[in-house]
């Protein structure tokens, strides 16, 4: 008698294109890069996590949310020790039209978001419509993400398969904590000041002095919430000379301040 084989992980996501798939488990850092043809939810519990999609890689503290549309290619890389992975596939149909479901983003979860997710916990594989009242319940978590999910973080890391520039930017991620100048960047690469410019802004369509502050502010996160480093150790330790404009940075891009940042983030957590 013929073996027949078992549905890969991906392959029962899409099985049925009119349900919504729960999966609350750590699956996703198993998988390559992949795409599916229905939006994902997902919230990561007890680590930080990277999302990386073809142009760009983001950083998902504690208490935050992704959305991934229906069709963007992914993965997720795991920067700490993970306690659940929540993962909601929601087919396109079943959600109003709003031009949110069209975009990746991630954002801070509410009360309601977090409770309406949890909820979720103890189901498990394909929701049909028939189950009245779970697919009900999806739809409207989809629905109210939508309205409530506005701001986005702001911190994105663009990415490139530009062989030459590469290896410029794993060493600025080395060495975050250094002064990092263009001009000595370019000489120990061997590029002029203008030339090294050029490439950070044809590749990832920042400058030079973007994307080591973006590095300096992402860096800065892990270590809020993976250390019980001082904020001014923290401070140097990204690259800062002082924590006052390390704090005024972080304010700027992420709009609250460091330690609000480690102790909101650490409430939920606990």
């Amino acid at each position: 008698m013929p073996t027949i084989k078992e549905p890969s992980f991906l392959e029962k996501v899409n099985q049925y294109p009119k349900t919504t798939y729960i999966y609350h488990t750590k699956i996703e850092e198993q998988l390559a890069m992949h795409s599916h043809n229905k939006h994902q939810l997902t919230y990561i519990e007890g680590g930080a996590a990277y999302l990386k999609t073809n142009d760009n890689s983001y950083f998902l503290p504690a208490r935050h949310y992704i959305w991934i549309p229906a069709g963007m290619e992914h993965f997720i890389e795991l920067k700490s020790s993970i306690t659940m992975i929540r993962n909601i596939y929601i087919p396109t149909h079943i959600l109003n039209s709003n031009d949110f479901y069209s975009k990746m983003g991630i954002f801070p979860a509410s009360n309601l978001v977090l409770e309406m997710i949890l909820f979720t916990e103890n189901w498990s594989g394909n929701i049909f419509k028939k189950e009245k009242n779970k697919f009900q319940y999806i739809k409207t978590l989809g629905n109210i993400i939508a309205e409530i999910s506005k701001n986005p973080l702001p911190v994105v890391l663009p990415t490139t398969t530009n062989q030459r520039l590469r290896p410029i930017l794993k060493y600025i991620h080395i060495n975050v904590d250094q002064l990092l100048l263009l001009q000595d960047v370019a000489k120990h690469f061997g590029f002029s000041s203008r030339s090294l410019s050029r490439i950070f802004r044809d590749n990832l369509d920042i400058s030079f002095l973007q994307y080591v502050k973006l590095t300096r502010i992402i860096h800065s996160m892990e270590k809020l919430l993976q250390t019980e480093m001082t904020i001014s150790e923290i401070a140097y330790a990204s690259g800062y000379n002082s924590p006052a404009t390390f704090s005024n940075t972080f304010y700027n891009l992420v709009k609250i301040r460091p330690v609000d940042f480690r102790k909101k983030n650490r409430e939920i957590s606990e």
